[in-house]
């Protein structure tokens, strides 16, 4: 009960134009980044972080969050009209998307997409609302065995479920951590490859890092390719939205079995990707008649758009319960989060509870306000 009220004081205090308005605007600057290939989510996230230094950290997390939303749903504008991935998660929505929209139904595909983001984020954020909270108290148990034992299975999970070559995952993770051990040891206070230098002192700043190597290099790559669009046109009508919102019952199975998946990929290191792919492909086998799969079948939108964006919003949960970001979006989050003071893990739900209950009302009405 003291959850449930402190989540309806984050509704009130979010509850203003001026939250209103910072959710719209990063909504729209998420499409945009979404919509632009090869740039994605994490990389927005990072280039438009700055944006929000001078903000205070509740404006400052909404707008990132719905940054975030907004990034999900631009992957799928330009999947189904280009025939274009805005994401590497929304390959899957391209098999069936993009042949909707050469058949002149680009608009119930992207009225599909919107809805099946809505659904999934709604019961990802319902499994955060009640899971992280236990599990941040179980977590406050830990000693320093038990977070060995949890990093240890996170890099395992990493590179066991990753999709690039485990070699390559291990030398990433390697180097990863010899710059985390750059600077001052904060336990014995001795000196870590700093070489002299005073500037590395409190190590390499991770914004910084997620900005160059994130930021910088993708704006470069976009500008270098001049990427040029031609797709289909869409315009979204009332009467296309109820249309396809009345057909939902139909498909509530493949609803429900997608935001399962996603949930699940999203807490483990599995990622939107293999959720996305592997919602499509269930959706597949377990469909009467699979041949109509890859030629403009509806359920090909739903399936893999509700996996990717329960796995995108589900990442959250062990970034805040124990301070491990499931997704790199998540990690530039909770970069952010440490900017303003703030250090994700089990003790956030203990001494900063308004702010962590405000960020997950600002989940549902980030979710509303996109849908």
């Amino acid at each position: 009960m003291e959850a449930f009220g402190l989540l309806l004081h984050g509704f009130a205090v979010l509850l203003t134009w001026k939250t209103l308005l910072l959710m719209m605007v990063g909504l729209v600057l998420g499409i945009f980044v979404g919509v632009l290939p090869g740039l994605g989510g994490p990389n927005g996230v990072a280039i438009l972080l700055p944006l929000t230094f001078t903000m205070d950290p509740t404006s400052a997390i909404v707008m990132l969050s719905c940054i975030y939303w907004g990034a999900l749903f631009g992957g799928a504008i330009t999947s189904i009209l280009f025939n274009i991935p805005g994401e590497a998660w929304s390959v899957a929505t391209t098999f069936d998307g993009y042949p909707m929209a050469q058949q002149g139904r680009a608009a119930e595909a992207l009225t599909a997409a919107f809805t099946s983001s809505f659904i999934g984020s709604l019961v990802a954020v319902l499994l955060i609302t009640f899971l992280a909270p236990m599990i941040s108290s179980f977590a406050l148990k830990f000693g320093p065995p038990e977070f060995f034992a949890v990093y240890l299975l996170t890099f395992c999970s990493f590179v066991g479920l990753g999709r690039e070559a485990k070699h390559k995952t291990v030398i990433s993770m390697s180097l990863g951590l010899l710059l985390a051990g750059v600077g001052m040891d904060t336990v014995s206070g001795q000196l870590r490859m700093t070489f002299g230098s005073t500037e590395l002192l409190r190590g390499i700043n991770f914004l910084v890092a997620v900005i160059g190597l994130f930021g910088i290099s993708e704006i470069l790559l976009t500008m270098e390719e001049r990427l040029a669009l031609r797709g289909h046109a869409a315009g979204i009508s009332l009467r296309v939205v109820l249309s396809v919102w009345r057909d939902l019952p139909k498909y509530w199975v493949t609803l429900v079995r997608s935001s399962f998946i996603g949930c699940w990929l999203g807490i483990t290191p599995g990622g939107a990707i293999a959720a996305s792919f592997m919602g499509y492909n269930l959706a597949k086998r377990f469909a009467k008649n699979q041949d109509s799969f890859g030629k403009g079948r509806i359920e090909g939108v739903f399936a893999p758009e509700t996996a990717a964006h329960a796995s995108g919003t589900s990442a959250l949960l062990p970034m805040l319960a124990l301070g491990i970001p499931g997704s790199g979006t998540a990690a530039i989050l909770l970069g952010g989060l440490m900017v303003w003071g703030l250090n994700p893990g089990p003790l956030l739900f203990v001494e900063h509870k308004d702010f962590v209950w405000g960020l997950i009302a600002s989940m549902y009405l980030g979710n509303v306000v996109g849908l």
